[in-house]
């Protein structure tokens, strides 16, 4: 029933949603019927056998998104809970895809300045991309503006990961586009990247490790690499919402039940390094 709803939501075409779902249109509506009588009020307005969602659909929409996704990846084995932290997993031909939520605590032990100059320059500038207090950290960071058709890449700092590993040309032309979706299907992606509604929404930050396979700018050879994420609620100066990304290689990765040969040959993304920085944010750290 709730894939019912959600199909008929983003679609607003019963003939279309009985294709995507490979089923009947009295099934489709009986499913429909069967959730509004349970809520009490309509998910649909229908007029001249046009959708359109009622106040009542758009509201509980992405909960029916979230638990559709969570149930299909629970059945699959692909999402489970460590420690109440989440964990995901995906193995799709020669991709693979493992992510662990860390405690934000490990930000304090962890051995990289930057991860922690990055997480205390954030609170200096309350999450404001243009703040001076902002402005040394920025540069390895990316910039992720909100969308109608998601989080789209609005800048790539010239020192981020993401430069240092495709290069500035194809980093520059990845500007404007949505964050891809991921081949291990729509419930998979919808899972990760909610991570960016919910940091926004509560205006916090949260930190990921994550070992995956991507391609070289050079190459079509997918490649394992391993980095830990910190992802900052944040505000243009036009109040419109960010989300910035810090990726950062590290050496011992925190995911439950990983195979040791998971991390066997991995790429360079963990030999990148930031020297000329570290004088700095020791000297900030000491007399900030």
């Amino acid at each position: 029933m709730i894939r019912s709803f959600v199909t008929l939501a983003s679609t607003l075409n019963l003939s279309h949603a009985v294709k995507d779902l490979d089923s009947t249109r009295q099934t489709v509506r009986r499913h429909i019927s069967h959730l509004e009588n349970s809520m009490g009020a309509p998910l649909f307005l229908v007029e001249d056998r046009r959708y359109q969602l009622s106040s009542l659909g758009e509201s509980v929409l992405p909960d029916a998104k979230d638990f559709l996704a969570r149930g299909t990846l629970w059945l699959r084995g692909q999402s489970r809970t460590v420690g109440a932290l989440q964990r995901l997993q995906a193995n799709v031909d020669d991709w693979d895809f493992y992510q662990q939520q860390q405690p934000l605590g490990k930000i304090w032990s962890d051995p990289s300045l930057l991860l922690r100059e990055t997480f205390r320059a954030w609170t200096m500038a309350g999450g404001e991309i243009e703040s001076k207090w902002f402005a040394h950290v920025r540069p390895y960071l990316i910039i992720y503006r909100q969308s109608d058709i998601g989080w789209i890449c609005v800048e790539f700092g010239q020192k981020s990961v993401y430069v240092k590993w495709f290069g500035q040309d194809y980093a520059r032309s990845s500007i404007g586009r949505p964050i891809s979706k991921m081949p291990a299907g729509v419930e998979f992606s919808h899972l990760i990247y909610e991570a960016f509604d919910e940091v926004q929404a509560a205006q916090m930050a949260r930190l990921d490790h994550v070992l995956t396979h991507m391609p070289r700018s050079d190459a079509e050879t997918l490649v394992p690499i391993a980095y830990q994420r910190l992802i900052l609620s944040g505000a243009f100066p036009d109040g419109s919402p960010a989300v910035m990304s810090l990726v950062l290689p590290v050496e011992e990765l925190n995911i439950s039940d990983l195979e040791p040969s998971r991390t066997s040959n991995l790429g360079p993304l963990e030999q990148f390094e930031f020297p000329p920085e570290e004088a700095v944010f020791e000297k900030l750290l000491v007399d900030p």
